[in-house]
Order: structure tokens, then C-alpha cells, then sequence
């Protein structure tokens, strides 16, 4: 059993007092040198004369008998139809039983994230062999900023003061705006714009535009692999891919790490541009992505290139990425 992290004495200290205690030690002198009360050193010495060194190690705190605890054959009928994909609530109402005793249940025994009724899988790394022959695009969305919050202002109670802004819009209905992004695989080459929608007409623009960016860079793209959004499986969409010369691969469903390279370089535009500083309006914080592109692709070390950034993989740009 894993020793609780302050406690006084272990099973070694424990024998020590007993130890002392038989060989003339007072109880009081060796409790005081053991650090604990009196009357923790008289049950130690209860345990060991009744159960030898085994009595010196630490036991369980939970009750032995639990009168109420869900039967066996109940929670097996719970994790049967927790592997048939029931929620939580389906199973309470299909089984009469309270909603926060089935989730304790699904808790106790490993299955309270749907993620956990799969097997878990090995990584799937892989890199194509050249700039171009796979570009990632998918979409994120930010809230929009329309004043400075309260990590400018360190005032929270400003926030419900100002319910309008300078233009008469309401601080309520400030929206989103969504950050389009494309990587290559290979190189880990990137491009993103802040636009106001994620509808197909939008995309198929910013995939126009992504492809004249990598080409601007002597890359030609030969393939683009998205998920399974509605922008993605518009006519539109495919009416474009076949019109650039395009082949588009979509990720399986429920499966984005299909386009992991996308969902990672997503994280980390939001960690070091999108969140990387406070921002005090939306105009200002699209006005830092263009240059913190360029720093990504040029000047950033990449852990996956060896600690290098995008550009060095990339056979007509010149410059010394050591």
C-alpha cells in the first residue's frame, strides 16, 4: 500500500518503537523521539503484540462492509450497456437507478470517458516524403474581441458595466472569428488567415490562397486532407480541389488525430500568437498573425526537423537554419 505523503512513521520507524519500548523504553520517550502522540505509539504496540510485523503496516481505510454498495450483477449490467455506447442518463432511466450512482460507477471502473471504450491506440507517426504531396487544412474558431477584458483592464467588474462598445454593438454578441490553417506535411510549412465565417464559400478562398502561398515557396500541392465538416464535403469544395487538380483525403470520423499535424500546429498558434499575449482588440491580434508566421516558418525551432524550422526543408530559400 502506497505510504501516505505526510505521515509521521513507516513500518520500519514503527518497529523501532516497539523495539524500544521492549527494551525499556518508556511509551512517552519513544513516542516523543518517533514524533507521534502517545496514543499512536500505544496502538502501534496493540498491533504488534497482536499480529507480530505485520501489524505494522499500513491498512486500508474502507470500511469492510458497505450496505448500500451497487450490487456486482448491477454493475455489470451498467458497463454491458456502457460498451453499447449509452450515456450515462440513457443507462439510469433504462435501469431505474439514480444518474449520479451510474456515473460513480462508470468513474470507479475506467469507462467514465467515452474515449475509454476503445482500446487505446499506438501512435501512427508518419511524413511524406516531399513538400507538397499533402498539405492539413482545418479550421479553429476564437471569440472575438471587441474592448480590453480584464487582463488589461484588472478590473472584473468593469465587465458589467460596459455592455456597449464605442461602435453600439452589444459586448454580448461580439461572435467569432475563425483561424483557416494549412500545413505541409512535410515541411511543416505553414499559412493561416483570420476570416468571418467557416462557410465552403470562405474556404474554398483561403484554399485558393493557401496554395498560391506554397507555390509562392516552389511548392506544388498534389494533395489536401480536411475532416468531415460541412465546408469540407460541399460540392464547392470538391468542384475546387478538381479545378487546382487537387485529390482530397478526408479524416475517418471521430478520428482527428487522422490530421494530427493540423490539431498540433493549432495549438500552438493558440499558445504562442492567439494567447501568447493580451490583445485589445481582434484587429490587433490578426495584425500579429502575418508576422508570427513568419517567425514560425523561418526562425522557430521545429522539435519534429531536428530543431530547425519549416523553411529549412525547403530547397529554394536560402539561409543558415544551424
Amino acid at each position: 500500500m502506497k505510504l501516505h505523503g505526510n505521515a509521521r512513521t513507516c513500518p520500519k520507524s514503527r518497529k523501532l518503537l516497539v523495539e524500544r519500548i521492549e527494551d525499556g523504553w518508556s511509551l512517552m520517550e519513544a513516542a516523543a523521539a518517533a514524533g507521534i502522540s502517545d496514543r499512536s505509539a500505544r496502538r502501534w504496540m496493540k498491533r504488534w503484540r497482536e499480529e507480530g510485523e505485520p501489524g505494522l503496516l499500513d491498512r486500508s481505510s474502507a470500511p469492510h462492509r458497505i450496505p448500500h454498495k451497487t450490487p456486482p450483477e448491477r454493475v455489470r449490467e451498467i458497463v454491458r450497456l456502457r460498451r453499447l455506447r449509452m450515456t450515462a442518463a440513457q443507462i439510469a432511466l433504462a435501469l431505474g437507478m439514480a444518474l449520479s450512482t451510474v456515473s460513480a460507477v462508470l468513474k470507479r471502473v475506467g469507462l467514465g470517458k467515452r474515449s475509454r471504450l476503445e482500446p487505446p491506440e499506438p501512435p501512427n507517426r508518419y511524413e511524406r516524403r516531399r513538400p507538397g504531396e499533402l498539405i492539413h487544412v482545418d479550421i479553429k474558431k476564437l471569440g472575438r474581441i471587441l474592448r480590453p477584458g480584464h487582463r488589461v483592464t484588472g478590473n472584473r467588474r468593469s465587465q458589467t458595466k460596459n455592455t456597449y462598445t464605442s461602435d453600439g454593438r452589444r459586448i454580448g454578441d461580439a461572435g467569432w472569428e475563425f483561424v483557416h490553417v494549412a500545413i505541409d506535411d512535410h515541411s511543416r510549412l505553414a499559412y493561416a488567415e483570420v476570416l468571418g465565417d467557416e462557410k465552403a464559400l470562405t474556404a474554398t478562398g483561403f484554399l485558393r490562397r493557401a496554395i498560391e502561398f506554397f507555390a509562392s515557396y516552389g511548392v506544388t500541392v498534389e494533395r489536401v486532407m480536411t475532416d468531415n465538416g460541412p465546408p469540407y464535403v460541399s460540392r464547392l469544395h470538391a468542384a475546387v480541389c478538381s479545378a487546382l487538380g487537387l485529390r482530397h483525403l478526408r479524416t475517418a470520423p471521430y478520428r482527428p488525430r487522422t490530421n494530427g499535424k493540423a490539431e498540433r500546429f493549432i495549438q500552438t498558434l493558440q499558445r504562442e500568437w492567439a494567447y501568447g499575449r493580451v490583445f485589445q482588440t481582434s484587429a490587433e491580434r490578426s495584425a500579429a498573425l502575418a508576422p508570427w508566421l513568419l517567425h514560425y516558418n523561418f526562425r522557430r525551432q521545429h522539435g519534429a526537423l531536428g530543431h530547425k524550422p519549416p523553411g529549412s526543408r525547403l530547397t529554394n530559400v536560402a539561409g543558415n537554419y544551424s
